[in-house]
């Protein structure tokens, strides 16, 4: 469910993709009662390109193979917020009153799933990740032994769906209110979800 307030443009949404590149690669296949579920590091290759590899054995293969639609999912930067954030200081508003939520940024990409089996797309797959992630390591046809034990994956994204869940749903002045105290906290993930909620009422601003 994404409420208006929440919804993100695509290019925010493909953002914040780029810059969590980790998250689960789902493929329901056919007449199966539960998807294949798979963490996976991946890369963002242009506009609308993904690529990815993992172990021949993952039961996904069989799952993709019966259907090429898959959605990957990325979720992150959340923080709890306090119900007693919700109530600004100087009002009638009580804190204990205050609904507490959860801010956070979640993006689906529904995307066509094609399978690389061949050594040489396997390798140009591995070698734009390595580029990406770790640098200064030897070819990875050097582990040529080891190729057959993986495939690569190439995901058209066919589908964008961004929530960022950060307050959209009240002013400008509960916003800010519910960042000073992320700020104050300073707890994992605080920081990431207070630069959305400025992100996003500075946006709301000079809309």
């Amino acid at each position: 469910m994404i409420h208006p307030w929440d919804a993100a443009a695509d290019d925010e949404a493909l953002a914040f993709v780029r810059a969590n590149e980790f998250g689960h690669l789902v493929a329901s296949g056919r007449d199966r009662e539960v998807p294949v579920v798979v963490p996976t590091q991946f890369l963002v290759t242009g506009e609308s390109a993904i690529v990815l590899h993992l172990a021949r054995p993952n039961p996904i293969w069989a799952a993709i193979e019966e259907n090429p639609m898959v959605v990957l999912s990325v979720a992150g930067d959340w923080a709890y917020v306090e119900g007693a954030w919700k109530a600004l200081p100087g009002t009638d508003e009580e804190p204990g009153l205050g609904v507490p939520t959860t801010y956070y940024a979640a993006v689906q990409l529904v995307c066509r799933a094609e399978i690389v089996t061949d050594a040489d797309g396997v390798l140009e797959i591995l070698r734009a990740q390595l580029a990406r992630l770790d640098g200064g390591l030897a070819d990875p046809r050097e582990h040529s032994r080891r190729l057959p034990g993986i495939r690569g994956l190439r995901l058209a994204v066919q589908k964008i769906n961004g929530k960022f869940k950060y307050g959209g749903n009240v002013d400008e002045a509960h916003r800010r209110y519910v960042a000073d105290r992320l700020a104050e906290r300073d707890g994992p993930g605080d920081a990431a979800a207070r630069g959305h909620v400025l992100r996003r009422t500075s946006s709301s601003e000079a809309g």
